[in-house]
């Protein structure tokens, strides 16, 4: 777990240093599992009609519910990995 929660930190931490701001979808993607490994199963209400990002952000997490936090980490260090191929670091 200590091995994967070092890939996890350094993978937060470069997905900062992405040369360009990857697809919405894929930052919600990489939201949602940040959420999941480091929350939990969603926790707040869904947010009102006008909050259109809060919204999308609420519902790319919601799809997580369930998924264990090592799970969720494991998927994020791979989505990172693949998004530092697609964009650069």
């Amino acid at each position: 777990m200590a091995e994967l929660q070092a890939k996890f930190d350094a993978a937060a931490a470069d997905v900062k240093q992405l040369k360009a701001k990857p697809a919405d979808e894929e930052m919600l993607q990489v939201y949602s599992l940040f959420k999941q490994a480091t929350v939990g199963d969603v926790n707040t209400d869904r947010p009102g009609m006008f909050d259109f990002t809060g919204k999308a952000k609420w519902d790319a997490w919601e799809k997580k519910k369930g998924k264990s936090k090592e799970d969720a980490m494991a998927e994020y260090v791979s989505l990172v990995e693949q998004l530092k191929e697609k964009y650069g670091i």
